[in-house]
Order: C-alpha cells, then structure tokens, then sequence
C-alpha cells in the first residue's frame, strides 16, 4: 500500500493538519493507498503556485508550451501497464477498458497540442481612418480542474492538455474515490522536467477544498466533471468573482430505435451503451425507447445478449463488467430498482448483488431491465449511473421526441434509424448537446462534448472546448499613415 503526498509547486508535500484518507478497492473492499485529506490552506498554497508560475508559462510560445506536453504523453503511455493497473484498483473497471483510458489520456493531450500554431485572433475593419481593431486570443491564468471518479486519468488528460497548451496554468482536484492515477501525473510531470508550479495536484473534501479552490479570486476558470447538485454549487461559488465555469454534468441518455431500424446493430449499441463501465458514464444508455413493432423482436435479441454479460473480476480478459464505484452507488442502485417496482414496472432481470463467494466483498450489482416502465416514472427521470435499463414502447415519432425531451437533462441521445428524413427531424426536435446516429455513444476529440440544460455550460473537446481555456483582449489601434 502506498502513502501519495500532495504536488503542489513541483514537490510533494504533506497537509499539515497531517490528516489522511483511504482509498478503496471496488471489488474486494480492501484499502489500496492512502492520500492527503487536504484542506484550505492546502487549496491556497497550490493556487499561489499556479498563479506564480503562469507569469513565464504563458510567454513561452505555445510550440514550446506543447513540446512538454507532448513529452508528458509520451510518457502516459510509457507506463500504460502501470497506470491500468492502477485504475482497476482504484475504480474497478475492466483492465481493457482500463487500458484503453491510458491511451486516451494521452491521446487527449497530443491532440490539445496540435492547437499550439492554431491560437488565432483577428483583425477587424474599423470605422474610423487609419485605425485596426485587433482582438487576441490570450490564457484565462490559473484554471482549477475538478474530475469525476468514473474516467479519472482521462479526465484530467482531457482538461490538463487545453488549459497548460493555452498557456493557462492548473490546480487539479481529483475525487477521493479514484485520486491515484491523477496523482501519478505529478511523477511523471516532474520526469519531464515539467516547470514547477504548472501543474499542481491536490486531494481533500470536495466541499471544504472544492468550495475553497472555486471560491478563491486567484482562480480565473473552472473546468468540472461530476454531478448535477454539485455543478450547481460551484456556478454559485464561482458567481462571487464572477469566474468563467465550463461544467460538465449528469445525463439521462434516451435510446431511440425506430421502425426501420438496423435491429442488430441496434441491440449491440444498446448493450454496450448501458453497460460499459458498469453504466458508469455520463453518455449512457439510460432509457430505451422501442417501436412498438420492433419491440418483440428487439427484446428478445437483446436479453439474450445481457443474460450472457460475464460479471466478475476486472483483472480477468473474460470479464465484462465489475463492480459499481463504492457502498453509497450500490445502495442507490438497489434503492432504484425497488421505487421502479413499487411504482409498477416488472423486473425482468437483475436488480441485486451477483450470487458467488466471490461477490460477496465489493459493490457488485447485475445487469439489470426493467420493462412495463411509464413516462412518468421515477426511473425514467432519476440519473441511475449504473447498470439499470428502464424499457418503454412507443407509437411514433411525435411521442417517443416528446418522452426523450421529457428530462431536466440535455446531454446526449441516441437515434437508430435508416430514414434521413426521420434523422434530419430529430436533429430539429431532440433538445440534446450530442446526438448519435446509428451507433453507440463515444464522443471524438475533433468534436465538441456539450450538454443542455441541467447538463452542464461551456463544453469540452475540439475547437469550441480548446477556446473555453483563451480570453479575448481587443486592441483599437490608431496609426498615422
């Protein structure tokens, strides 16, 4: 078991209230490390870090800027077994899916740096002779970044590689479930010879060293994955100064499959847009709406792919689903399912811990479905975040747009249908910030990944989530010819 330190100003150092906490292991509940249970004063020193070390990060040249950060993935995949590993045990996904969380850390990175030669501004005509406006892009200056424990290395890859190629410098705050991989980026940060103070990672209570980080007039951007409730409570706190937030936040995915829909490659999109990751992303299928003359036919493909879903140990190759992240989310998970029966629907499977001695430590839960499900309730409404599928057959295009708008979340939706024409009046009707056609969710770096509603503000990933990391300072030039 290894003892992490905070990396403030390129050391690590302890808390001095020499306070820790635990991190546990998914599967097994055994203890896999301790961290430092930071407080304010710990939130303060890293923002002062950051903010002394910005004044020389942001005049190097944003090439320059990117060759550290290209030095910095490279070194991310160097230790891809390591840091897989490390996942597993910190937040029980499956080793491949582990993997494969390493490789887009870094590659969230490299594609943040190819924007270093594209920070462009523009030169506007004035109305006045012999004048120029011109309006420069520049960094925000000291961003913090707060990440959800469900993807927590790729997370951090993905706000790190903006905010530090934008020439920004940052205070990251990981979650006390899942903090050990984030905090290995401070190794590896100073491996590469990293300047001190760029890169600063801190753990400690979300409400006391959250609310200091955002609170704190040093802060010049916030940029957070999680919750809802949470996202809500910072836009507040950072309202004070009134500093820029991008926040990405819950989702209640709808699953739309159409009439004439590809059935196959529908039910295998369904499956794994449910049940990757135990349910445990933001994009998930949260709620699949069937035609009702497809429906039979979909079902039964369809439950005979989820009864084969090996649940099990996440190290294992042939395991296809693990544990849920800790007590408190398989207490809701069990928590859902019992409203959602009371309520009326029919438990056709799942909806409690695996049998097996194997199961009998961890937060185990099985693949679950609920059918005979209602517009109207709770579990068609309520963010589950875990592997709980609610089913619902509709009659048309007109009520299944009206059901998939019917939610206070607005971040992702998937349609399964061969009809532009069908597919041009969802992209006109659904109120949704991503929208996939005729395949699972999975957003692309070159994309933009943003929510509506209670979804979230801002958004991350291609050119539009780069630009959340600049500021714009206009210049009106006058000159004598």
């Amino acid at each position: 078991m290894q003892d992490y330190q905070l990396y403030i100003n390129g050391e690590w150092v302890n808390t001095p209230s020499g306070k820790t906490a635990e991190v546990i292991n998914p599967s097994d509940e055994t203890v896999v490390a301790t961290v430092q249970d930071g407080d304010a004063n710990d939130a303060q020193r890293a923002l002062e870090a950051a903010e002394s070390a910005q004044k020389a990060w942001r005049k190097l040249p944003a090439r320059q800027r990117a060759e550290y950060l290209y030095a910095f993935a490279a070194e991310i995949k160097a230790r891809k077994k390591e840091l897989s590993e490390l996942i597993v045990k910190e937040q029980g996904k499956l080793i491949g899916v582990a993997e494969m969380e390493v490789e887009v850390t870094a590659s969230f990175i490299e594609y943040a740096c190819e924007w270093a030669r594209r920070i462009e501004g523009d030169l506007v005509p004035s109305d006045n002779e012999n004048e120029h406006i011109w309006i420069h892009k520049i960094p925000r200056g000291v961003v913090v970044a707060i990440t959800a424990w469900n993807f927590p290395l790729a997370l951090a890859g993905r706000k790190i590689g903006p905010a530090l190629v934008a020439g920004n410098t940052i205070v990251v705050k990981p979650t006390t479930e899942t903090p050990l991989s984030t905090l290995e980026l401070g190794n590896i940060a100073s491996k590469v010879g990293l300047p001190a103070g760029v890169l600063n990672i801190i753990t400690g209570p979300g409400r006391e060293m959250g609310g200091a980080l955002v609170a704190n007039p040093i802060t010049k951007m916030v940029t957070m994955t999680g919750s809802t409730p949470v996202g809500q409570q910072i836009a507040k706190s950072a309202a004070e100064n009134l500093t820029h937030v991008q926040l990405e936040l819950g989702g209640k995915a709808p699953f739309i499959v159409f009439e004439d829909a590809d059935i196959d490659a529908a039910v295998d999109a369904a499956l794994h847009s449910r049940f990757d990751n135990c349910g445990q992303v933001c994009t998930c299928n949260e709620r699949l709406y069937l035609h009702e003359n497809i429906y039979d036919a979909f079902m039964e493909k369809f439950m005979d792919k989820v009864k084969a879903i090996k649940v099990g140990d996440p190290m294992d190759p042939d395991s296809e689903m693990g544990p849920k992240v800790n007590a408190k989310e398989l207490a809701n998970m069990e928590k859902l399912v019992k409203e959602a029966v009371s309520e009326g629907a029919t438990l056709l499977l799942g909806g409690k811990r695996p049998e097996g001695s194997q199961f009998e430590k961890g937060y185990w839960f099985e693949p679950t479905v609920l059918t005979d499900v209602e517009q109207h309730m709770g579990i068609v409404h309520d963010e589950s975040f875990g592997p709980i599928l609610p089913v619902i057959k509709f009659k048309d295009f007109d009520q299944v747009m009206g059901y998939a708008n019917d939610s206070e979340f607005g971040l992702a939706a998937m349609v399964f249908t061969n009809d532009m024409s069908t597919i041009m009046k969802c992209n006109e009707e659904l109120e949704f910030g991503e929208i996939y056609v005729n395949r699972g969710h999975g957003e692309q770096h070159q994309g933009f990944h943003n929510g509506y509603k209670l979804s979230g503000t801002g958004g991350e990933d291609g050119k539009y989530g780069f630009e959340q990391y600049l500021e714009k300072k206009t210049f009106y030039v006058k000159f004598k010819v």
